[in-house]
């Protein structure tokens, strides 16, 4: 598996992520500069979480016009397994790859603890190594986290068992508790929670790791 990590100015959780998945893979995986033109070889993509480009505008908006989204959108069109953690699900909505919007959390606070998340689609290529109804236990770290969609959308999302994970008690007033949604491929997830941030017991939990452990496998 050749794994790939988007840096954005203020990314802050890439090498976090970077960890995780060489954890999984045993091999480092590419770090690619917002700034490039095209991606290495890879089969999968990695947006991680932080602050691109300070939050202005919207959270993600700046880095969905990097240049580097458009090599990241093409591999996603063609199929490339695609996951953006926190600021990274703020940027797939903001470059279409998603549907709906993160905006700030319902409280106005930011809120930064673990939170539990039920499993509410096992069919995916990110999920599909997690019990569907099963619990895991993630950090979350974010002040624009509340996601938001119109009825029809979240209806649809709904219908089509889009929604991958749901938060078991709502910490930023997401619509139906979402915390992850997957695209109609399924070969995109965009999520708040941080996978990459509890892959050792020294670091709190190992869910994480299994999470990461799973999706290579399935995307390998």
């Amino acid at each position: 598996m050749k794994p790939s990590i988007i840096v954005f100015p203020a990314s802050n959780c890439d090498r976090d992520a970077a960890a995780a998945l060489e954890q999984a893979t045993g091999k480092p995986p590419a770090m690619v500069w917002h700034g490039e033109a095209s991606l290495p070889d890879t089969d999968f993509i990695v947006l991680p979480g932080g602050f691109s480009y300070g939050d202005y505008l919207r959270s993600g908006a700046m880095a969905a016009k990097s240049p580097i989204m458009r090599a990241v959108i093409e591999k996603a069109k063609t199929g490339t397994p695609v996951i953006g953690i926190c600021n990274g699900f703020q940027t797939l909505c903001e470059a279409g790859l998603l549907p709906g919007a993160l905006l700030r959390n319902a409280g106005l606070n930011f809120v930064c603890r673990s939170v539990t998340l039920r499993v509410e689609n096992n069919s995916s290529i990110f999920t599909g190594g997690l019990e569907k109804g099963a619990f895991v236990d993630f950090p979350i770290a974010h002040h624009d986290g509340n996601y938001f969609a119109d009825d029809e959308t979240l209806n649809r999302l709904e219908g089509d068992e889009r929604i991958a994970f749901r938060y078991v008690d709502n910490p930023n007033g997401s619509a139906r508790d979402i915390a992850g949604i997957l695209n109609e491929a399924g070969n995109v997830l965009g999520m708040m929670p941080h996978p990459e941030r509890v892959i050792s017991p020294l670091l709190g939990g190992v869910d994480g790791a299994t999470f990461f452990k799973a999706v290579v496998e399935a995307a390998a």
